[in-house]
């Protein structure tokens, strides 16, 4: 029986991401731990793979000209893409810096608070409203947090702190992204998000390293590897593409779910790797409660978007449009998209890629949560 070629590379590219996106938070977690490769400057391996994510994308856009750079004005510059590569930096200095202080496993676990901090910063931006139904899931998810932490062996409440600041602020990027970029009809491609974002999180990033950093790097005079930091900046920036060309084949609801998936995979890789990082039955407990209530919020979102369908379209219908916008999509890059996602997809380097995760390559049912709920 001859596999369908379209179902074969979806797949493929399924497994690509899911490869990618643990590799690279395990990949994160060696470097930066004291117990293994010994390099304690979280700010510092951020900056590296802005530099490098942002050197490669200048090479694509202005000189290889794969693709082209878009009308950027100085005000939508300093109005739009300051702001947003300003709490991008951030959520990764914050997300990075959490690994020196918790397990993988457990910053996982943390991370199911996502939909709670995106839904908190998109009700006091005023781009989304509070429903009781919504409400009581990310209530589940709160329950289901504090239970694992609750059965967290090594818990450490500045590790905790770190990760729950880091994931805030990237829920406010992804809700900055949509007020911003949306209602100034700017469109990013992966490309050209890195091109233009990739630099200022830099520049933002060195204020803290400077005075965090620089001074303990001088001190323990620590030898660089660079193959180690070459080859860990291409991972995260491969992660970004990998990202895009799953978007680019599925929808929504395929994402989440794979994004539910390779969480799984990441705590169980995470213990045989790492045997310290040590999960209690409670932490399960706590994980499967709180997946609960993002597995529901999911279906209640997924459900909203299908009733605002037109009811003169048939299943197949829809299915066929779909289908042929997300083709469309795939084929040409440089076609009107919407635009958060171009910026979104760059928050896969520490693993933004949540089951909540943004992106201009959506199908028709998640731009339409999109809009209607985070960024």
């Amino acid at each position: 029986m001859m596999i369908n070629k379209s179902l074969f590379l979806t797949y493929l590219y399924l497994f690509i991401y899911i490869l990618l996106s643990s590799g690279v938070i395990l990949y994160n977690k060696w470097v930066l731990s004291p117990k293994y490769f010994n390099f304690p400057f979280p700010i510092t391996l951020t900056m590296i793979h802005m530099g490098f994510s942002g050197a490669v994308a200048f090479l694509l856009v202005r000189v290889f000209k794969v693709v082209a750079p878009v009308k950027m004005t100085f005000e939508i510059y300093a109005t739009c893409v300051i702001p947003i590569s300003a709490f991008f930096a951030s959520s990764l200095w914050f997300g990075n810096t959490a690994y020196l202080h918790i397990s993988v496993a457990f910053i996982q676990m943390l991370k199911a608070l996502m939909p709670v901090a995106t839904l908190i910063m998109a009700v006091l931006c005023g781009t989304d409203k509070l429903r009781w139904d919504v409400f009581l899931n990310m209530l589940l998810v709160s329950v289901g947090v504090v239970v694992s932490s609750y059965g967290e062996i090594h818990f450490n409440v500045v590790g905790t702190l770190y990760q729950v600041t880091g994931i805030f602020a990237e829920a406010l990027r992804l809700v900055l992204t949509q007020v911003l970029l949306q209602k100034k009809g700017l469109s990013l491609n992966p490309i050209t998000s890195l091109y233009y974002i990739a630099p200022c999180s830099f520049a933002f990033l060195f204020i803290p390293w400077y005075f965090l950093e620089k001074t303990g790097m001088e001190v323990s005079q620590i030898q660089i590897n660079y193959w180690i930091f070459f080859s860990n900046a291409v991972c995260a920036l491969a992660l970004n593409f990998s990202i895009f060309l799953v978007i680019g084949r599925t929808g929504a609801v395929t994402i989440r779910v794979a994004g539910v998936l390779k969480d799984w995979i990441l705590i169980a890789l995470s213990t045989v790797i790492f045997p310290e990082s040590t999960i209690t039955g409670l932490n399960i407990i706590g994980y499967a409660i709180a997946l609960c209530g993002v597995v529901m919020y999911n279906y209640i979102k997924v459900k909203d978007v299908k009733a605002s369908q037109l009811p003169s379209d048939s299943i197949p219908e829809r299915m066929n449009k779909d289908w042929r916008l997300e083709k469309k999509s795939s084929n040409n890059i440089l076609d009107d998209d919407t635009n958060s996602g171009k910026v979104n997809s760059m928050s896969d380097n520490v693993d933004e890629e949540v089951p909540l995760m943004a992106s201009s390559r959506l199908s028709h049912i998640g731009r339409s949560q999109l809009s209607s709920r985070e960024a």
